[in-house]
């Protein structure tokens, strides 16, 4: 248990047994009146965002997310196994809640599992991956880097969409949250 005065970005807290992250918090003192804190939470698993307000000093209840970085090791068919780098303890989890993360994820890669009782609520990426682009069409003489762009698909299986000039087995970092092209990786 934790009071609204404690709260902070990140805490989880657990409302009427759902789980909600703290994205945005302010304390308010009015002129008349009492204090409160004003709230901008979000649904650890649907990722629902609602503002709350509560009165200041109201107790709420926290739930304690342990966030452990792990490594991808393989997709069994139905779950994702993850192990524990430093225990090697592999837990499974369902393709549901690893969701578009599995786009971008290649094996033996690091990621950060948020589990909550033992049970996996959130997998959480890295800002940019770095990916191999497995096809795309050739680019056309006069391409130039600004501009179009073109359908790539990368070697996780995905299609995301890159610059004219990028080839086939050209190395780029893309954004796991939404898809997006940033940047070619040179070569060295």
């Amino acid at each position: 248990m934790a009071t609204t005065n404690d709260l902070k970005n990140g805490m989880v807290l657990n409302l009427d047994g759902q789980l909600w992250s703290v994205v945005n918090f302010q304390h308010v003192k009015p002129g008349k009146g009492g204090a409160f804190v004003r709230t901008t939470l979000k649904n650890v698993l649907s990722g629902k965002v609602l503002d709350k307000t509560f009165n200041a000093g109201v107790k709420v209840e926290t739930a304690n997310v342990d966030r452990r970085e792990m490594t991808y090791l393989y997709n069994d068919g139905t779950d994702y196994v993850f192990m524990d780098p430093d225990t090697y303890d592999q837990i499974s989890v369902p393709a549901d809640v690893v969701g578009d993360a599995a786009n971008y994820m290649l094996e033996n890669s690091n990621v950060v599992v948020a589990r909550h009782e033992g049970n996996p609520l959130y997998i959480e990426m890295p800002a940019a991956v770095e990916l191999v682009i497995e096809h795309t069409d050739p680019g056309l003489q006069g391409d130039r880097s600004t501009g179009g762009t073109k359908p790539a698909k990368l070697e996780t299986g995905s299609e995301i969409q890159v610059p004219l000039f990028l080839n086939t087995g050209d190395k780029v970092k893309v954004d796991p949250r939404d898809g997006r092209y940033l940047s070619r990786v040179s070569s060295k």
